[in-house]
């Protein structure tokens, strides 16, 4: 009766730690859609734009959600600072970016052209895969990011000691 009943309790232990995981999981999952729909996919159309005005508009929506959400500071490492994850930078470079499309509006096309593939150049980067938005990593999770570590470590942590003792567990009974 006594091994029933601890096999019960951490069964119980075992299906708390996943169900807990899977929603903070599923949290930061739908946090990276709702941050693709509403400012990465506006930088991405930025990026792609045909004519600054169309440029304009679609840098003006991400830049809306960007501020709107508080994505203007600091760095969206946890353990220490690099400067692919600093977001002031980021930030400042999507905006002059907006500047030089509102200041070209009333340019020649050639000017317009030459504006439209420097904004081009300053969202994207080139790598192995292709081109990519120039992003910082976890920005959709900021500035919340050491708090999520906080919760996501000891979390995952403990859904994988719960897991140990109770399929070691189920297998002694």
């Amino acid at each position: 009766m006594k091994d029933e009943v601890k096999l019960v309790f951490n069964g119980v232990l075992f299906a708390l730690s996943l169900i807990a995981f899977l929603v903070l999981s599923t949290v930061c999952l739908v946090k990276s859609i709702k941050f693709d729909q509403n400012c990465g996919g506006y930088l991405k159309q930025t990026a792609d734009a045909n004519t600054p005005e169309i440029a304009l508009e679609r840098i003006t929506l991400a830049l809306d959600y960007i501020e709107a959400h508080d994505l203007t500071t600091g760095y969206t490492s946890i353990l220490y600072r690099t400067e692919d994850e600093n977001v002031e930078f980021w930030y400042k470079n999507i905006k002059a970016c907006k500047a030089e499309l509102e200041n070209c509006l009333d340019g020649t096309q050639l000017e317009k052209s030459n504006v439209l593939m420097k904004v081009r150049e300053s969202l994207t980067d080139n790598d192995s895969n292709g081109t990519s938005l120039t992003i910082p990593t976890g920005i959709s999770r900021h500035p919340y990011n050491v708090l999520w570590a906080w919760i996501m470590w000891p979390l995952t942590t403990f859904l994988i000691i719960s897991t140990l003792i109770f399929f070691i567990k189920l297998e002694d009974y």
